[in-house]
């Protein structure tokens, strides 16, 4: 009991933790940065590095700052009911794997190029490889997207959230001394597994119908109580487990998503779970050492600059991989180039355990107040940055842009009408080959320290036995490693045949365009394997190893690429010769003009629409560059009919004209578009999928 006229010290550190984030955050909030920076200064402010009379105890804080992690993590989960991950994975699932895989990668590698041991290079990849969605949402909401690359950023986010939660569990089964011994960490991951699938299957045949049950009682406080009850009792339960108590309110918000309630719960949680987490944050900035950011600076402008352009480049490479546009992926790119909330939890658990260095926590937050500053900047500057990239590449690329998008069109639609037969078996053998590889470099490193021994005995030194150890796992991974890369093959070269079949009989005039779709398949297949099984092997190769090997392939590749581009340059470029003949013969009537037998006769030209220009049309007097029409669109002019002058593959400098006839070429969504921007037409809304392809 507390005597009359005191006050308990939690109580003590709750008020000025509370207050002076608040003075902070309302100012930061008045000059529009972000609350987060605010919490972190007043956490500075507090703490114990400062000769200010403002000082909160920081390990009563820090036990405080546990409920924001756990209420977070629930709220989190409340979005992860089995129906938002069946409709996000599909979409955004692989785009989403193959950027935390290279931005891991990514940080690992420049951990070690610190000069950091493995474990903390580990953890400092696990911080970059996470976006922010408390400063995603806010740019967005301030200064907005294109409703398609917004589409693309929160699906990625809901990737990221999911693989943070793996994280959190994995890093803290790595802190608690298994290590990167891979014996350990799979008998740890075994056990991790098996405690989730009891939590889950038990779960949900419980949580579920007492939820609803509660839920029925039309009383909000107790429904409050009761999913707190569950957050909170799930979190200890995994605690006492030997786990992470994030993962367990993970766990909880899941199965309370499963109940179909989560709507209701979410509003009533939601002001608890924003309070305690703006302690969380003021317990991080009270680990902020001033002298050691200044001892940091230059290593944290380093990891901000790999944040902001490996996101970009990542995001915006996988994106246009998948069939999303260039212009779309550069957007999504620009607009995850940030670290945030789970950047802070995995840092401060790296510290706490002993396992990651100090300067951890103040490299990430200096990193965090960089990329949240200039977030804002980037979204509300996307359309003019993507833009500007988007004209400086090559004009090949930009030929296989403007083709890309239908092909994978094409791809859906074989999909949906089951004419792709095999693909199955070729995945799998991939996936067999990536676990395969991935075993026997996990072997290799189990072995070293045998061979190490064994090597003694016979008098030969560690290093000479390591290096030997070495040849002999990297022959040994060679025969998977090629079966990835022919399966990367089948599974391009049967989407491509069944996007851009043979011919029956007589030439193949789908050739140019099928090798460049191949090409660009094996590139996402290499993308999707290859970076996660990097990813997962760096910490266990020499550092030297796998940039080198991944940057070969990459080079063969782009090689590959850049050659195949060329051929489609001339296959387009007599495809547009065929279609001005066309609009020649169609005596300027607008429409397919016989489209169909251009698709016939040069496949892979995507949809083929003429379009006429009224005198008054919007894109009259513009040029093509002002008007930038692929990369607002996604279609492409691919001849202009005009009495005396016509163009094929016109260039960007070609002012359009009263009564130009514009064969423009893309996907039907992409020629809507354009006939929006070029004649002010207006957009008929999409017509359902009743397949959800």
């Amino acid at each position: 009991m507390i005597a009359a006229g005191s006050t308990s010290p939690f109580v003590e550190d709750l008020a000025l933790t509370l207050g002076v984030a608040a003075v902070i955050s309302v100012l930061f909030r008045r000059l529009g940065l972000p609350a987060v920076l605010g919490y972190l200064l007043a956490g500075l402010v507090i703490g114990p590095h400062l000769a200010l009379p403002l000082f909160a105890d920081p390990a009563r804080v820090a036990a405080l700052s546990e409920f924001g992690v756990v209420l977070v993590m629930f709220g989190i989960g409340l979005h992860f009911s089995p129906r938002d991950l069946a409709a996000a994975i599909p979409k955004v699932g692989l785009i989403g794997l193959v950027q935390v895989s290279a931005m891991l990668w990514l940080g690992f590698m420049l951990g070690r190029a610190f000069g950091w041991e493995v474990l903390p290079s580990i953890f400092l990849g696990a911080t970059v490889a996470i976006s922010s969605t408390m400063v995603v949402a806010r740019a967005i909401d301030e200064y907005g997207l294109p409703e398609g690359a917004r589409e693309l950023v929160f699906g990625v986010l809901v990737i990221q959230d999911l693989v943070a939660v793996v994280l959190i569990a994995a890093l803290t089964t790595v802190a608690s001394g298994a290590g990167l011994e891979p014996a350990e960490l799979a008998t740890t991951t075994a056990g991790l597994l098996g405690f989730l699938a009891v939590m889950v299957l038990v779960g949900l045949r419980v949580v579920p119908r007492v939820l609803r049950l509660v839920a029925a009682m039309d009383h909000a406080e107790t429904l409050l109580i009761a999913a707190s009850g569950l957050c909170f009792g799930m979190a200890l339960l995994a605690a006492k487990a030997g786990y992470s108590v994030a993962l367990g309110a993970f766990v909880a918000g899941s199965l309370a998503a499963s109940s179909g309630i989560a709507g209701r719960i979410e509003p009533l949680i939601a002001p608890v779970r924003d309070l305690f987490a703006a302690v969380f944050f003021v317990s991080v900035g009270m680990m902020v050492d001033p002298i050691i950011v200044l001892d940091v600076w230059y290593l944290a402008v380093l990891v901000a600059l790999l944040v902001i352009i490996g996101q970009l480049v990542v995001v915006g490479t996988a994106a246009f991989v998948a069939g999303h546009g260039v212009r779309r992926g550069l957007h999504a790119g620009l607009a995850l180039g940030q670290i945030g909330e789970f950047s802070f939890i995995l840092a401060q658990l790296g510290v706490t355990t002993g396992v990651a260095d100090d300067q951890l926590v103040p490299l990430v937050v200096v990193v965090a107040i960089v990329t949240a500053t200039t977030t804002p900047l980037a979204v509300r500057h996307a359309d003019r940055i993507a833009a500007w990239i988007d004209r400086k590449l090559p004009h090949r690329v930009h030929t296989v842009a403007a083709l890309y998008e239908s092909w994978v069109e094409s791809i859906i639609e074989a999909r949906r009408t089951r004419r792709i037969v095999g693909i199955r078996r070729f995945v799998r053998l991939a996936i067999i080959d990536a676990a395969a590889l991935v075993g026997v470099v996990a072997a290799g490193a189990v072995g070293r320290s045998y061979v190490v021994v064994a090597a003694g005995r016979l008098g030969i030194g560690e290093e000479p036995a390591s290096i030997l150890l070495g040849a002999v796992t990297v022959a040994a991974t060679v025969p998977f490693a090629v079966g990835m890369i022919r399966c990367g093959r089948a599974i391009g070269g049967t989407l491509a045949r069944a996007a851009l079949p043979r011919a029956v009989s007589g030439t193949d005039l789908a050739f140019a365009p099928r090798r460049v779709l191949i090409v660009m398949l094996q590139i996402a297949a290499l993308l999707v394997l290859g970076l996660p099984v990097l990813a997962i092997t760096q910490p266990m190769l020499p550092g030297w190893l796998g940039a080198p090997a991944l940057l070969a392939l990459l080079g063969v590749v782009a090689v590959s690429f850049w050659r195949r581009a060329d051929d489609l340059d001339g296959h387009v470029k007599a495809g547009a010769e065929a279609v001005l003949e066309l609009l020649r013969q169609s005596s300027g009537v607008p429409g397919r003009f016989e489209a169909e037998h251009i698709e016939r006769v040069l496949p892979g030209l995507g949809e083929i629409v003429s379009v006429s220009l009224a005198a008054r049309a919007p894109a009259c007097g513009r040029t093509l560059a002002q008007l930038d029409l692929r990369g607002r669109t996604g279609a492409t002019v691919l001849a202009i009919e005009r009495a005396g002058a016509s163009r094929t593959v016109p260039s960007g400098a070609e002012p359009l004209r009263p009564d130009d006839i514009l064969a423009l070429v893309g996907t039907v969504e992409a020629i809507a578009l354009a006939r929006v921007l070029l004649c002010g037409d207006p957009l008929s809304p999409p017509d359902p999928d009743p397949n959800g392809v």
